[in-house]
């Protein structure tokens, strides 16, 4: 009998494939089918920054109404007021989600400053979220902002949320840091533990008619793993967090490469999301098949298999690795002239 158990957390982990946020776990009735289908664990729909800025700045309209105040202030960032259930609702659905759901529920706080919002972490934690998922989503737009000014405030409102709450944490980062390996070792001694490697960064696009900026959001594309997996079997062993993937896992096989790299769980959206819950079911059955092809007994035998302290050639990783794939492209026979 194969074992797919995994370990993330702290958690005893089903299998490998856990749901990361999206439309899919905002409701209970989703959440359901999301377990149906055979994920292991369910993050929730992040709880913005903004949307706390948005309750703080309506209850003080309440406090303060009927003397000289800014009305306009009541409507700051209205269009947040309709993404997903707002604060009070949020937490509504952590405590209904964890009444009816047997697999983990992780919830998730957007937001890249120190304030009061991080209170809502020891919210979420009585409500009974069973991990704390900090989703550090910004970007440095001032010019005189040095990087050291922002890795540190990452750490600082990573131990802060460690403060507030006995969950685990795990904290989303991007990989827009100079030095990717030392800021995941700085983020473990703020108190983090687990990574999840990476968030996507969603760009925004021109439209020349308008002259309007608009937003676009795509789905992942199993391409965008490579970047995750690089670094996961990097950081394999150089920190004692828990890794996690998300970004590209569509298939079978990305959950298995994930693996060998050194995550202990895959997360699953943009796959879900085209193909229904119940892709995951055919996921973990073709996962569990190959493992049996290929004589192995369970998941943690595979993980860090393939990581950079396990391969005999480490510098594939690094630098050794660019000439190699530079020189492993071929013209095609037209495009070569008779001189070449």
């Amino acid at each position: 009998m194969i074992d797919l158990s995994t370990n993330y957390l702290g958690l005893i982990l089903k299998n490998p494939l856990v749901a990361s946020a999206s439309l899919l776990s905002e409701s209970v009735d989703r959440i359901r089918q999301l377990e149906d289908g055979g994920v292991a664990a369910i993050v929730l729909p992040s709880l913005f920054e903004e949307q706390l800025d948005v309750e703080s700045t309506r209850l003080d309209g309440d406090l303060y109404r009927g003397s000289e105040s800014f009305p306009e202030s009541l409507s700051y960032l209205p269009e947040l007021q309709d993404y997903n259930l707002g604060p009070d609702g949020y937490l509504e659905l952590i405590r209904k989600a964890r009444e009816l759901a047997s697999v983990p529920i992780i919830a998730s706080l957007n937001g890249a400053s120190l304030g009061g919002w991080v209170r809502y972490a020891r919210l979420m934690e009585e409500a009974g979220a069973d991990a704390l998922e900090l989703n550090i989503y910004a970007l440095p737009t001032r010019a005189t902002r040095t990087g050291m000014l922002v890795e540190q405030g990452y750490c600082d409102l990573v131990r802060q949320v460690r403060e507030r709450v006995r969950i685990p944490l795990a904290v989303k980062l991007s990989h827009f840091f100079s030095a990717p390996a030392n800021m995941a070792r700085r983020l473990e001694e703020s108190g983090a533990g687990a990574l999840v490697l990476f968030n996507r960064f969603y760009q925004p696009d021109f439209d020349i008619e308008r002259l309007e900026v608009v937003p676009r959001l795509a789905l992942s594309h199993p391409y965008e793993l490579l970047l995750r997996l690089h670094w996961v079997a990097i950081l394999y062993g150089q920190v004692k967090a828990d890794l996690a993937i998300t970004g590209g896992v569509h298939g079978p096989e990305d959950v298995l490469k994930c693996m060998m790299a050194g995550a202990r769980i895959a997360m699953m959206t943009s796959a879900l999301l085209e193909n229904g819950p119940d892709h995951a079911a055919h996921v973990l059955r073709d996962v569990e098949r190959w493992m049996e092809e290929h004589e192995y007994v369970s998941i943690q035998q595979m993980q860090g298999s393939m990581s950079q302290q396990a391969v005999p050639d480490p510098a594939a990783f690094e630098r050794g690795n660019y000439m190699r794939v530079l020189s492993s492209y071929t013209l095609r026979p037209e495009l070569i002239s008779a001189d070449d």
